[in-house]
Formats: structure tokens, C-alpha cells, sequence
């Protein structure tokens, strides 16, 4: 990142619309995205996935700043990145040199941290600032490709393990009010995401039984059939082949916790990965 960047990113750190409320412009509800992002080569692709994630971004607000809850963070209890520039964390082995070199240095925003907590925070659930966690690829192997100026400062949410997958939709229901200040909301998994079947030949189709699930999860999603949807999450029968554990199936469930009554879902991109990787994404909102 050059230094006017980090200059223009700095004042955003320092000037959190959400913090100062009453003294900051007026702005419309930002939408909420949930992303795949299946396997690391993903990083370094050029295929119809990782245009549809330039295309998105493109259509989008620009946002303040960005609040990711990756599969790739979980914890006991709950913790928000509060460093104000998180290391870049390379969570993934076994892969091509190449990938290790891309560089995303975004920065963070430890002043918006502290209100994320704060606002998380009650009814029992404590969610502490944590300045030693960094961004793992669950969350810049997506921003990679849709914000590559690195300039909007970034932070990550982790999925308490110790939360049932209805006590997590409803706890990320708290996040509601960063939709009204700036804040870009993503969950980052995969619908399907089976390294049992996996098959990492770019050629490989789709396993039947994959299409299936991703299909009935969209068909879920439609109905506002949110029951369901959280049951997937836990031991079920219709589940349990595509994923052995759930951690990349939540972020999809805390992006639909945000969903307001009546407001649309699209669907910006509809694959099988791999032969066992559901790449779905979609938008809450927007236009």
C-alpha cells in the first residue's frame, strides 16, 4: 500500500461513523454478503468465481469498513481483531509458492472494535477486543479481488464454538446496527464444503448429491424457512455429507441473522468447486 493510502486509511480509523454518533452524515443500510471462498487457489485465480467477487464489489457502497466472520476463526467465547494494522495471517499449507506472496495489508480499526464488542456484548455474552489476531484467508482471500486498493479498514469476528448454531443467529442479530454505519458485514464458508469427495482437478464436476444440498439450502433461504436453515447447521441427516463439521456453514447463518423482514437475497454466484465445494454467494439488500 503506497502512503497516501495508508494516510487515507489511517483518518478512516480515526473518524468511525458509528462511534461519533449524531455527528456523521446520514447514510442508507449497507447490505450483508456471505461468500464462498472454497480452495486457496481461489486466491490466485481468474475464473468466474473471483470475477463475480470484482463484479459485486463494484455494485456496492463503498463501505466504511469491513466486518468478516470467517470460518477460519474459532474460539471459546467471542473476539474481535483490534490491531490497527493485523498481521496477515497465511492459515494454509501444501499450496503453491505464489499464493505466500500475495501481499493484503488492510488496516484495522481498534476504536471500532471496542464498539463492536460493546454492542455484542450483554444478555450473557461477552465479546472481548483481541489487537494479537490477525486476517486469516477466509476473509483477505475474498477482499483480495473485491477491494484490492487495501484502503477500508478491515476486522474479523470469531465463531464461539461453544454456541449452538441458533444461539449464534442469534447473537450475530446484535450486529444489525453496523448495517446503519458504514459497516460492510460478510460471513465467509461454503454451503457445501466436503473434503471427503474433494477433487482439486479445476475440471472435476459437480457430485449429484452436492448440487442437491446447495439447491435445498437456496430453496430454504427463498422461503425464510430460517428453522430449517439453522438446523442444517446441527447433526442432520441432510447435512452431514456436506460438511463433516460446521464451521463453514455458520457464516452463512450470521449473514442471515440480518436479514430484516421482506428484504431480498440475490444470488451473485452459483457453483460446485472441486466436485464437493458449494461456492453460492449472496446479498442481503442492496441494489
Amino acid at each position: 500500500m503506497n502512503a497516501n493510502a495508508n494516510a487515507s486509511a489511517d483518518a478512516k480509523v480515526g473518524a468511525h461513523a458509528g462511534i461519533d454518533a449524531g455527528t456523521s452524515p446520514r447514510r442508507s443500510r449497507m447490505p450483508v454478503l456471505f461468500s464462498a471462498h472454497g480452495s486457496p487457489m481461489n486466491i490466485v485465480a481468474d475464473n468466474d468465481f473471483t470475477r463475480d467477487l470484482v463484479a459485486v464489489a463494484a455494485r456496492l457502497p463503498k463501505p466504511e469498513s469491513i466486518l468478516v466472520v470467517s470460518a477460519h476463526w474459532q474460539s471459546r467465547g467471542s473476539f474481535v481483531t483490534s490491531s490497527p494494522r493485523p498481521k496477515q495471517i497465511y492459515d494454509f499449507s501444501g499450496f503453491p509458492p505464489e499464493l505466500y506472496k500475495v501481499s493484503y495489508s488492510a488496516p484495522g480499526d481498534p476504536r471500532l472494535a471496542e464498539h463492536i464488542a460493546a454492542t455484542l456484548s450483554g444478555s450473557g455474552s461477552t465479546v472481548l477486543p483481541d489487537p494479537g489476531r490477525g486476517i486469516d484467508h477466509g476473509a483477505w482471500s475474498v477482499l483480495h479481488h473485491m477491494y484490492p486498493a487495501q484502503d477500508i479498514p478491515v476486522l474479523q469476528l470469531s465463531l464461539d464454538a461453544g454456541l449452538s448454531p441458533g444461539a449464534g443467529f442469534e447473537f450475530a442479530q446484535r450486529l444489525a446496527p453496523l448495517r446503519e454505519e458504514g459497516v460492510l458485514v460478510v460471513g465467509s464458508g461454503n454451503i457445501v464444503h466436503s473434503f471427503d469427495e474433494v477433487d482439486f482437478d479445476d475440471n472435476a464436476e459437480a457430485l449429484p448429491w452436492a448440487i442437491a444440498f446447495d439447491a435445498l439450502v437456496k430453496e430454504k433461504i427463498d422461503a425464510t424457512d430460517t428453522e430449517t436453515l439453522i438446523g442444517f447447521g446441527g447433526p442432520n441427516a441432510a447435512s452431514r455429507r456436506a460438511f463433516r463439521t460446521n464451521e463453514h456453514y455458520l457464516p452463512m447463518l450470521y449473514a442471515l441473522a440480518l436479514r430484516e423482514d421482506g428484504e431480498p437475497v440475490q444470488y451473485f454466484h452459483e457453483s460446485i468447486q472441486n466436485a464437493s465445494m458449494g461456492m453460492r454467494c449472496f446479498m442481503i439488500g442492496g441494489a
